[in-house]
C-alpha cells in the first residue's frame, strides 16, 4: 500500500492539471450514470456503449424500435461540432474559448435537467417527445464535454470514457513493477489513476442522487461546471 501511495504522488507543477482532470472525470461519470438510470440504459458520455446496446436491442425478438439510442448519435455530433465552431471563433478573436465551452455545457446540462423534469414520469414502452429531447440534450452536453478535452485541454487524459485510460494505467503499472519506472512513469500512473477513480465515484454518487432526487440531482454537475467557468474567467488573473 505504501508503494502504491508513493507512485500516486504528484508534484506541484502538475497539481492544477490533475485537479481539473479529476473534476471533469467526476462530472462525466456522474452525468453518464444519471443518464443511464433515467433514460433506460442510455449512455450520454460515450458512444461505444450505445452502439452495443443498439445492436443488442435490434437482435432481441419483439423489441421496440430503439429510436432514442439512434437519436443520440446526431445529437452528440452536433455537440462536438458546436464546440469546435465556438472554439475556433474564440481563438480567432483572441477570446477565452474554454469559458465559452464551459458555459455552453452548463446551459445544456440545465436543459437536460429541465427537460427531464418536464418529461417525468418516463415510460420506456412509450417514449415521449420530451423524453427523446432529454436524451438528445444530454448527449449534446457530453459531446461538448468530450470535444473540449480534445480541442483545448490536450494535456488532460480523456474524461468522457475510461477504457483507454484503464489500458494505459495498466501499461504504466507493469512498467513500474517490472522495470522500476522513472519519475515520468510515476507521473503518468497518477495522471491516469485519479481520473478513473473520480469517474467511478461520480457514477456511484449519481446513482444514489438520482434515486433520491430525480433530475434535480443534476444541480451538482451544473454547479461544478459553473465554478470551473468562473475560475477560468477570473481565477487565473495575474497581479
Amino acid at each position: 500500500m505504501q508503494w502504491l501511495l508513493r507512485q500516486l504522488k504528484f508534484d506541484k507543477n502538475t497539481n492544477s492539471v490533475l485537479t481539473l482532470n479529476v473534476t471533469l472525470g467526476f462530472l462525466a461519470g456522474y452525468v453518464d450514470a444519471l443518464g443511464f438510470m433515467a433514460l433506460f440504459g442510455l449512455f450520454t458520455a460515450h458512444i461505444t456503449g450505445n452502439l452495443v446496446l443498439l445492436g443488442a436491442e435490434l437482435a432481441t425478438p419483439g423489441h421496440t424500435f430503439p429510436i432514442l439510442k439512434i437519436l443520440v448519435f446526431p445529437a452528440f455530433i452536433v455537440g462536438v461540432a458546436l464546440a469546435k465552431i465556438i472554439a475556433s471563433r474564440c481563438q480567432k478573436n483572441a477570446r477565452n474559448a474554454l469559458v465559452f465551452l464551459y458555459v455552453l455545457e452548463m446551459v445544456l446540462l440545465i436543459a437536460f435537467m429541465l427537460a427531464g423534469m418536464s418529461a417525468h414520469p418516463l415510460d420506456e414502452e412509450n417514449i415521449s417527445s420530451l423524453a427523446m429531447l432529454t436524451g438528445m440534450v444530454a448527449a449534446m452536453a457530453m459531446g461538448v464535454h468530450s470535444a473540449c478535452g480534445r480541442i483545448l485541454l490536450t494535456d488532460l487524459t480523456p474524461t468522457g470514457m475510461m477504457t483507454g485510460n484503464v489500458t494505459q494505467l495498466i501499461i504504466e503499472l507493469v512498467e513500474l513493477i517490472v522495470e522500476g519506472g522513472d519519475n515520468r512513469t510515476r507521473r503518468n500512473f497518477a495522471k491516469y489513476f485519479w481520473p478513473i477513480i473520480a469517474f467511478g465515484l461520480g457514477a456511484l454518487l449519481a446513482a444514489f442522487a438520482y434515486a433520491r432526487l430525480g433530475f434535480q440531482a443534476l444541480l451538482l454537475p451544473i454547479a461544478m461546471i459553473l465554478i470551473l467557468a468562473c475560475v477560468e474567467k477570473w481565477g487565473k488573473a495575474g497581479p
